[in-house]
């Protein structure tokens, strides 16, 4: 009798099964309208699509937001963790009161704050939210990297940024793509005179200037 293939449909404990079925769930059909699904192809050139770009990240956007969040979320544990286990103690054995001990309050609610910035870089990694993906990772990274986690924060500081700069330029090919489209403003007819000279009016006759009759 042949076992059974547990392969052939992602399950069991295979690891490149479990990552084909990571990329199925996170595949969320892109909203209609919102331009090309994938980084490699080519931008559109008309402002409605551009728009609907600048609106929704790509399929690899999303997939590394999502990628990230469940990461910063455990990130933020080992680091509450950390800080509330290496915590000086309140009294040194002499007696003095320890000017470096931190209350764990203070480190639960750094905890809480950090768990709430990985939720919602989840929820805009969703939701294709591009720009709002980048202010998010970024502040999660500047807030690890001010507990003097360098090695965690900076690569979220990096990605953040990378997203900020994927939306900045978007946003400028927007306003190139508009700009064309409205053709620059009023033109001119051509061969007419930018120079606009009113006609002299002559006086009448019998007047001073005006004409008199032969002599």
């Amino acid at each position: 009798m042949a076992a059974p293939d547990h392969g052939t449909d992602g399950g069991g404990g295979d690891p490149a099964g479990l990552w084909e079925r990571f990329l199925r769930w996170a595949q969320r059909p892109a909203p209609e309208g919102a331009g090309p699904a994938r980084s490699g192809q080519m931008l559109p050139d008309s402002p409605e699509d551009l728009e609907a770009v600048s609106r929704f990240a790509d399929d690899r956007e999303r997939l590394i937001g999502l990628m990230a969040a469940p990461i910063a979320g455990m990130i933020a544990v080992v680091i509450t963790s950390s800080l509330i286990a290496n915590d000086p103690k309140a009294v040194t054995a002499a007696g003095v009161v320890n000017k470096a001990h931190v209350a764990p309050s203070l480190y639960l609610e750094v905890g809480a704050v950090s768990l709430a910035l990985a939720l919602a870089m989840l929820a805009t990694a969703w939701f294709r939210k591009r720009l709002y993906l980048g202010i998010t990772m970024a502040l999660y990274g500047l807030s690890v990297f001010n507990l003097h986690f360098w090695g965690f924060g900076v690569p979220f500081i990096i990605g953040g940024s990378w997203y900020l700069v994927r939306a900045y330029r978007i946003q400028q090919r927007l306003k190139t793509a508009r700009a064309a489209g409205s053709g620059g403003g009023p033109r001119s007819s051509p061969g007419a005179s930018k120079r606009y000279t009113p006609p002299r009016k002559r006086p009448p006759k019998g007047t001073p200037g005006g004409d008199r009759p032969a002599e």
